[in-house]
């Protein structure tokens, strides 16, 4: 499920047009505004070109705490010049990682604080992870709209990698096949010596893991397959000749 924006304090109606629009570009949807200084008016719906139906549903609260009561992770937000928060600090690229990781029903707020002065450290405390989006030192700041939209262009690109990944791969080979597969590495590992080892049991075990968790399809399968068989076959007739030639 995609985050929720929270804009905490927000104080220019741009910015928060602006933010619905980074939103709607990325494919984000819910937008909430806690104890916003603007009412949405006229300039906020000029900044949010194309992103009007966001602003018709944001949400709207007095509460920090009210606001965040449907969400299982929260992640704040935090300029390079804040004080660092005791919290796990990640990257634009982390956060996606993370919240890839989430499962399909959880619901995640990603927190950004006022134009001004960010989140407090009160506000923070709410965060299980914080955000950082690395600039320059000569402007370490970004302006709020700027900083939707680069967490919300990460998502975007992850979600479309997913996609992409699941679209154009194929399914998984059956069990049976990826059996196949492990008895004939198990054969080869056994034909170089690599079965007298105490770890063997361990590495089999590791080797039925890694195949499990890549999801080889048939095709490659069969490729694995077709390389113990050469690798067998070429055991086979190196013993052959060691044996005609002592």
């Amino acid at each position: 499920m995609s985050p929720t924006i929270v804009l905490v304090r927000p104080q220019e109606q741009g910015n928060i047009g602006a933010t619905a629009r980074a939103m709607a570009n990325m494919g984000l949807e819910h937008l909430r505004l806690v104890q916003p200084a603007v009412s949405l008016g006229r300039v906020a719906y000029a900044f949010a070109v194309g992103a009007r139906e966001i602003l018709d549903h944001a949400v709207i609260t007095d509460s920090l705490s009210l606001a965040l009561e449907p969400f299982q992770r929260i992640i704040g937000t935090s300029s390079v010049r804040s004080r660092e928060p005791k919290t796990q600090l990640l990257s634009p690229r982390e956060l996606t990682e993370t919240l890839s990781r989430e499962h399909g029903s959880a619901q995640s707020a990603l927190l950004f604080g006022s134009e001004p002065s960010g989140l407090t450290n009160k506000e923070l405390a709410y965060c299980g992870q914080v955000v950082q989006i690395p600039c320059s030192p000569r402007q370490p700041t970004l302006n709020l709209g700027q900083a939707v939209l680069i967490l919300a262009w990460e998502l975007f690109q992850r979600r479309e990698l997913a996609a992409d990944a699941t679209s154009n791969r194929p399914p998984a080979a059956p069990a049976e096949q990826v059996e196949g597969l492990m008895s004939q590495a198990t054969g080869v590992l056994t034909a170089i010596g690599f079965a007298r080892d105490d770890t063997f049991e361990g590495v089999s075990r590791e080797l039925r893991q890694l195949s499990a968790r890549a999801g080889l399809t048939a095709r490659e399968v069969n490729l694995l397959r077709g390389i113990c068989r050469r690798a067998l076959n070429s055991l086979g007739e190196f013993s052959d000749r060691s044996a005609r030639n002592p």
